[in-house]
């Protein structure tokens, strides 16, 4: 954990659920924010006992960690004394991040209009969109934006797994963050309320879609560095039938691994779509163990790593 808390002492009311809201918390909670998340005491976030942790247990591990270093409050959302005590704590806060229905803001009296207050603080609302009407998950985002594509480009199967993580509400949380921080520091200069709106689909095209280009978009690349169209950039399997990573771009990395596992190769040929090239890497890679790989690699800088 950093040692970096140039939020401490700023107060942070967390009245959102499940992965952004909670995500853009912890994120200021590592800055040293004090941040309260309040639930109700029925219907707690979902993925510590809703239908999300129903699905998947690996959920309650992630509200754990989501929720790490903050204070939880659950209350009697109906109970006129603790309706009171969320209403404090929200309007003596430097900012609250919202994902409660309108109709249970205006019973908390902590609507738009209860919360414009001539100090400085934050409103802020992580939302799915501005334009669709729809509701729509981390997957539907990748998959509206155009960005799902490359992840299916090539792809035969009937069925296939979506992205190992949902990157796209990650980098909705971090977003929410940001535009928080930023807003804050309208907040002290104006010495008022500001209102910010954050949406998963906004937020999913202009970072991740960043990284695919409409140009190549329109060129019909799907296939980079990144994405495992090079031999010096991919994961091969070891004799035990475990993975690697190979990241050798540079050439003074790769001639090293090269000589390392003794292939004979001309060095202008790693940067090329050169199937034989990678063909050759698995067959060398696939002579030892993960362990025997690791024991090679120990004292050597040249980007390859075992997969743990």
């Amino acid at each position: 954990m950093s040692a970096f808390k140039p939020l401490k002492g700023m107060k942070i009311v967390d009245l959102s659920h499940r992965l952004p809201g909670p995500l853009c918390g912890k994120i200021l909670t590592d800055l040293g924010a004090d941040v309260v998340k309040i639930e109700d005491h029925v219907f707690q976030d979902p993925f510590l006992s809703g239908l999300f942790a129903k699905f998947d247990s690996s959920f309650v591990s992630w509200y754990e960690n989501l929720n790490r270093g903050k204070k939880i409050e659950r209350f009697d959302f109906n109970s006129s004394a603790d309706q009171e005590k969320i209403h404090q704590l929200v309007v003596n806060a430097d900012a609250v991040i919202v994902g409660i229905p309108p109709k249970t803001r205006e019973k908390l009296r902590i609507s738009d209009s209860d919360l414009t207050l001539k100090k400085p603080m934050v409103v802020i609302e992580l939302l799915a969109s501005a334009t669709e009407k729809k509701s729509m998950h981390d997957l539907n985002a990748m998959a509206m934006t155009g960005l799902l594509s490359l992840y299916v480009a090539g792809q035969k199967e009937k069925i296939i797994d979506p992205p190992f993580l949902p990157i796209a509400g990650i980098s909705f949380g971090h977003k929410g963050a940001t535009d928080l921080l930023a807003a804050y520091i309208q907040a002290t200069k104006e010495n008022k309320t500001q209102f910010v709106k954050t949406y998963l689909d906004q937020v999913t095209e202009e970072v991740l879609g960043i990284f695919w280009p409409e140009a190549d978009r329109k060129l019909g690349r799907n296939r980079f560095l990144h994405n495992g169209v090079y031999p010096c950039y991919s994961l091969y399997q070891t004799k035990d039938h475990k993975y690697v990573a190979l990241a050798a771009v540079e050439e003074k990395f790769w001639q090293r691994f090269c000589e390392v596992f003794k292939l004979e190769t001309s060095l202008d040929r790693f940067h090329h779509e050169d199937q034989a090239l990678f063909n050759l890497i698995a067959e060398h890679l696939g002579q030892y163990t993960q362990k025997e790989i690791e024991k090679m690699i120990e004292s050597e800088d040249l980007c390859l790593s075992v997969i743990k």
